[in-house]
């Protein structure tokens, strides 16, 4: 996947090494989300999934990561109850193809993270804030509620109180409040060369482990419980090439080749 591949005129998909790169690319309008922007998110996320080579995504944008919708677009194919739906049907879609990747997913913000684009965010696993980010979400300025999903993925992270708080006021936050709040894991003031680090990290570990965790803290988010399915995540890393390496690099006293 080492060269760049389009699905959406806004989206580019490219990779080196281990790690792929999602790029929102519409600088013009400050990487707006549009209708085809999110339908083009599940196919983009399908080929970082099958690709066996790729451990780890990463979601940027440019000088911001993205403002959030694409206003214009609230006149024509948001218009009225059935273009709405129809409309926060793609948008769940892609919010959903990113939260349920089954590999690591890094948000590296810059700049606005707003509405849709603090959904995505939200959606990664890790966020990680250049201290010139803004993050709001913003639905009380137009008369939409939030999605049951997106909500809870802000809940998750934040907890109910600040929640209500940034849904209630739709007011922006600099990046010391939202390190703050838990809204992201890190905020740097090189953003590039931090994101760079901690994708290599990751990538560079056992991926059996990586990948057993990211399913079960899902799992607990979910409500869910230790199960059949837990069991054999641990049954999978315990035969796995993976623990083999792991243990014959900590005997030989030499790092482990993942």
């Amino acid at each position: 996947m080492g060269i760049v591949r389009r699905v959406s005129e806004f989206l580019e998909l490219s990779a080196a090494g281990p790690v792929a790169t999602l790029t929102i690319n519409r600088p013009a309008k400050r990487n707006a989300m549009s209708y085809d922007m999110w339908s083009a998110i599940p196919e983009l996320l399908a080929q970082v999934s099958a690709d066996e080579t790729v451990r780890v995504l990463v979601i940027r944008g440019g000088e911001h990561f993205s403002a959030g919708a694409d206003i214009a677009e609230f006149s024509t194919l948001r218009r009225g109850a059935e273009g709405a739906a129809h409309y926060g049907e793609a948008v769940y879609n892609g919010e959903r193809a990113i939260a349920r990747l089954d590999k690591p997913t890094i948000a590296a913000i810059s700049g606005f993270c707003v509405g849709g684009g603090c959904e995505i965010a939200l959606a990664c696993d890790i966020r990680v804030a250049a201290a010139d980010a803004r993050f709001g979400i913003t639905p009380a300025k137009l008369g939409i509620v939030y999605n049951f999903t997106s909500t809870k993925a802000l809940v998750d992270a934040v907890g109910p109180a600040w929640a209500k708080q940034i849904l209630f006021s739709a007011d922006l936050l600099d990046a010391a409040t939202a390190l703050r709040i838990g809204l992201v894991n890190e905020v740097v003031e090189s953003l590039d060369a931090r994101v760079k680090e901690l994708s290599e990290q990751i990538a560079g570990r056992a991926q059996v482990s990586v990948r057993g965790a990211k399913k079960i803290i899902n799992s607990i988010t979910d409500g869910g419980h230790e199960d059949d399915f837990v069991r054999a995540l641990y049954a999978e890393a315990a035969s796995s090439a993976d623990y083999a390496e792991g243990v014959t690099a900590f005997l030989e006293k030499r790092p482990p080749r993942f």
